[in-house]
């Protein structure tokens, strides 16, 4: 299952950055990571899509393969969508398909309000217009400067003690390709997680007593457009309150699902999940308008 690495200019024009694409004949699906990883964080679902659509996996800047901005402040969902615009601009894609997991998804409701026709058909996994202040802690409370780690086990052991949770069906093999994908081997031969640990700051800087933006109206923007919402069933970042109110609050066509035993976020290799993103995709994929 090969990839090759595109390479562009962000949209400021000052950063080199990079997606993972899969070529295929079929139509092109843009897949967007959470705060945390990079685009190989889609390997196990391109495993099941590969061939039958083109796929198009970036590294937010700061992450994997792309440069990491020497401003900390620009690690935010409008400069990622610019740059998302900016991708498919380059590539010559006037509309896609996109998958997003978490702040992937929160890049894709960003999106849609700058440039409605930019999405075909939309799929959000485990996120939602209102975030659970207690996924939000969580996730505060890993992110950011961590220590190398000795070995690839060392890293495996690492992802499973933030992660394990939220993916308790995985064995020792997977967590191993877990660290693979969301780490990177140093020079010395140790391991760091592949992100700029100052993506952090945004969490450092938030005022607790701000009041939350409310991104209700972004949802309401995608009313028509076809939509699917995957939610791990323990998630504790997309509550179930707002999995139903999210169904409530759009005319379809619309799909969801939720994925047992996971919490945030789903892989989408997961029975539940393929059997929800397989004809969701075949349906309305590559289909402008």
């Amino acid at each position: 299952m090969d990839f090759t690495v595109h390479r562009y200019r962000s949209a400021c024009g000052t950063l080199d950055l990079a997606a993972r694409i899969w070529e295929a004949p079929g139509p092109e699906l843009l897949l967007m990571h959470g705060l945390t990883r990079n685009g190989a964080d889609f390997e196990p679902l391109a495993r099941h899509l590969a061939g039958q659509y083109r796929l198009i996996a970036p590294d937010q800047r700061g992450r994997g393969l792309s440069d990491r901005d020497p401003d900390p402040a620009n690690y935010r969902p409008d400069i990622y969508a610019a740059d998302m615009f900016a991708l498919l601009d380059d590539l010559g894609i006037p509309s896609v398909t996109t998958i997003g997991t978490s702040m992937g998804g929160l890049i894709a409701l960003v999106m849609n309000a700058i440039r409605p026709q930019v999405f075909d058909a939309l799929v959000f996994n485990d996120v939602g217009p209102e975030l659970d202040p207690a996924g939000l802690a969580r996730i505060g409370g890993y992110v950011g400067p961590s220590g190398p780690m000795q070995s690839w086990t060392d890293a495996a052991e690492r992802c499973r003690a933030i992660n394990g949770d939220a993916l308790p069906y995985l064995d020792d093999a997977d967590w191993l390709a877990f660290a693979h994908r969301t780490c990177v081997e140093n020079a010395d031969g140790t391991i760091d997680f592949d992100y700029d640990p100052a993506i952090a700051q945004a969490f450092a800087d938030a005022d607790p007593t701000a009041e939350t933006p409310d991104a209700w109206p972004l949802w309401a923007a995608l009313d028509g457009k076809p939509v699917l919402v995957v939610r791990g069933a323990n998630s504790d970042l997309l509550s179930r309150q707002t999995f139903v109110a999210m169904a409530a609050r759009h005319s379809g066509p619309y799909a969801s699902v939720e994925v047992p035993r996971a919490g945030h976020a789903p892989l989408l290799d997961e029975p539940e999940a393929l059997a929800a993103i397989v004809p969701f995709l075949k349906e309305h994929s590559g289909k402008h308008g």
